[in-house]
């Protein structure tokens, strides 16, 4: 006799436990999930694959690439770049040494052989920095008859070599020439100066004589007359303002100036 189906389940019933089957015979467990395991979360594999794709195409892997790549255009850019930076590495060392800006300048004459040649790279430094005690007044700058009372050289011979604006215009070419000596504002500097390097008898026949300004008489060493005086259309520069001068040279490079001389069409 079958129980009726308002009974309670028995005891065995109730021991069994086992699982609801599907129409096939597998249990409802095993039609859902096979293994018994639940599948990875959609968001879990968005995430992992988002994550490598940014590893692979990041900024980070871009620069890798870049490092490592054997192309040729790209290790041309690489060279170039590194190249670069190292030129900027020593301008900025350069400058931190010198406190001028550019710190090298290139000869682009003949006016100071034979102790500078044209071509020659000079390395200069801000004339107030190491100031010798031969120099005059708080200029920096020693003169040639300051050097020689004191036994101060550079470049050959007495005196600091100066490179300068000449009258302070920027749009003119700088000069680098010896300074000679210093003469005051209305100075009459005639009696003075070496007669090798001047063109006349007396002070009214000379350009800046009496002196228009405070300053550098200066010269080149292969020249044969002072910056000061007439060179036919003209003086070179009044006397040197110490606010015209870029610095004072320190050490000269031969030939390597001919490549700025080159792409400054100077050469």
């Amino acid at each position: 006799m079958s129980p009726s189906r308002d009974e309670p389940p028995s005891d065995d019933d109730e021991r069994t436990g086992s699982p609801p089957t599907s129409s096939d015979g597998r249990s409802d467990e095993a039609a859902a999930g096979g293994s018994g395991r639940s599948p990875p979360a959609p968001e879990a594999r968005t995430r992992s694959d988002g994550g490598g794709r940014e590893e692979r195409t990041g900024p980070l892997a871009l620069v890798r690439r870049f490092r490592t790549s054997e192309n040729g255009v790209v290790v041309f850019v690489r060279e170039m770049l590194s190249s670069a930076a190292i030129v900027v590495v020593i301008g900025a060392l350069l400058f931190a040494i010198s406190g001028v800006w550019p710190p090298m300048v290139a000869i682009e004459s003949g006016s100071m052989e034979p102790h500078m040649q044209k071509g020659d790279l000079v390395f200069i430094m801000e004339e107030g920095r190491l100031a010798p005690a031969a120099a005059h007044a708080d200029t920096g700058v020693v003169t040639y008859q300051a050097g020689k009372e004191a036994g101060y050289r550079k470049f050959g011979s007495y005196g600091d070599v100066i490179v300068y604006q000449p009258d302070g215009r920027e749009s003119r070419t700088p000069i680098i020439h010896r300074a000679r000596f210093w003469v005051n504002e209305g100075e009459n500097w005639y009696d003075e100066a070496n007669k090798q390097y001047i063109s006349a008898d007396s002070c009214e026949e000379l350009v800046n004589c009496p002196a228009p300004n405070a300053g550098f008489i200066t010269k080149g060493d292969a020249n044969s007359f002072y910056d000061q005086v007439s060179w036919g259309s003209g003086a070179l520069s009044d006397p040197v303002r110490p606010s015209w001068i870029r610095g004072t040279a320190e050490i000269r490079i031969p030939w390597l100036g001919w490549v700025r001389l080159q792409f400054s069409g100077a050469a």
